[in-house]
């Protein structure tokens, strides 16, 4: 898109060696034949972790003889198995939600998805249900996380996503996501940089849709939930064009009303038919059409 330069599209590269761990614990008790781990053989007998298509191999060093459940591993480029986290800006794990389920990412304790009664794919589902994606649309994805949403929207059948990320801790998890491979698909495209300043270089009327999913409202994220950042959510969509902008549970913040917050804001700035979606938990928006 115009506006966009490459110093600031991030070239999103899943990492391809991530383990289980039932499939550590097989490679424990391994001894002379091979082991298949979806798109991972390893070679027993010479300690060797590699791509099927037998274009790579990783020597494995270390394996932990204690694993938990609830994480991804991952082989790093020493030989040395790890578990999927970082500690350097507030602790971040990819959790592992069980077999066949969408992981999400544990920040300090916080979760980034809804996983009580729901599982981060279908909390992203009901968020791209109630921002009505439909089939061509250009869509703004404003906190990428694990790119559930950029990438249900491609699915859904958008023509085009640009979804922003400003942690690159998250970036990093998120390539070692096996749930978040799509990313690396040419019509998503990944901005590294914070949303209320990347925001200024979209054209005006340049999205059809805008998912915004912020991290929980606080001192930190208020700009994430303040009039000038959604004054250049209504310049940038088209007419007609749709905002869904998750809250969560708005009656948690003692003494704020988020959700009457956002909708007054919402109201004031041009938005119409601004309503809670439950099965979202959030809100939607309307630019009207002139």
């Amino acid at each position: 898109m115009e506006g966009i330069t490459d110093l600031e599209i991030y070239h999103f590269n899943p990492y391809p060696f991530v383990l289980e761990p039932t499939s550590i614990r097989a490679m424990l008790k391994c001894g002379s034949s091979k082991l298949e781990f979806g798109e991972l053989v390893f070679d027993c007998r010479n300690k060797l972790l590699c791509l099927s298509n037998g274009e790579k191999c990783i020597r494995v060093e270390f394996v932990p003889d204690s694993v938990h459940d609830n994480k991804y591993y991952y082989l790093d480029r020493d030989g040395v198995i790890r578990a999927v986290e970082t500690r350097r800006k507030g602790y971040k794990v990819l959790r592992r939600l069980g077999e066949n389920v969408a992981a999400t990412v544990e920040i300090d304790g916080i979760h980034m998805h809804r996983i009580s009664g729901i599982d981060p794919w279908k909390d992203t589902l009901a968020k791209i249900r109630a921002a009505k994606i439909r089939r061509g649309n250009i869509v703004l994805d404003t906190c990428m996380g694990l790119g559930y949403t950029a990438i249900a929207s491609v699915m859904q059948g958008a023509r085009h996503v640009v979804t922003v990320e400003i942690d690159e801790e998250i970036i990093w998890i998120a390539e070692r996501n096996p749930w978040s491979r799509m990313l690396a698909d040419k019509r998503i495209t990944i901005i590294h940089g914070d949303v209320t300043k990347v925001i200024h270089l979209f054209e005006d009327e340049s999205f059809d849709r805008i998912i915004h999913d912020p991290p929980r409202f606080g001192g930190s994220t208020g700009d994430l939930y303040g009039t000038p950042l959604y004054k250049q959510f209504f310049r940038v969509l088209k007419p007609g064009g749709v905002l869904y902008h998750y809250l969560g549970e708005p009656g948690r913040y003692r003494g704020i009303n988020l959700y009457q917050s956002v909708k007054r804001r919402l109201l004031d700035i041009g938005f119409e038919s601004v309503r809670w979606v439950e099965e979202a938990k959030g809100v939607v928006a309307r630019k009207p059409v002139l």
